[in-house]
């Protein structure tokens, strides 16, 4: 596994222990996030401040479905769910883009799809 995967494989780790010091060690200062439809931030004080997301309570469950490396840009598929403020679970399936420097992550593209029972049938 590469320096660059395995960065992401820890920031994901953080992502699903809701523990925001082990995600932010894997981002640049100047690390910026968009989430295409939802928002886009720059700075670890911003990140910070989003990760949980408003709207939401714990950390999401996320399982990667692949990953692949080319270059400093690491994408990985992902499907999981997170659980509301109502309880309510929300499930999705994502494309995450992580563009690398240095061994961590400079830039994180993501699209996510909230998913329905119609999308398993």
């Amino acid at each position: 596994m590469s320096r660059n995967t395995e960065t992401v494989e820890t920031y994901l780790d953080g992502f699903r222990a809701g523990d925001h010091a082990k995600i932010l060690s894997c981002l640049t200062d100047d690390i910026e996030w968009t989430v295409f439809g939802a928002f886009h931030l720059a700075g670890k004080a911003a990140y910070d401040a989003a990760i949980d997301g408003v709207g939401f309570v714990g950390p999401p469950r996320l399982a990667v479905v692949r990953m692949v490396e080319q270059d400093d840009v690491v994408m990985a598929e992902l499907t999981g769910s997170a659980t509301r403020d109502t309880g309510e679970e929300m499930r999705m399936s994502m494309a995450e883009v992580f563009v690398m420097r240095d061994g961590k992550i400079a830039e994180r593209r993501a699209w996510v799809i909230e998913l329905t029972e119609n999308d398993f049938r």
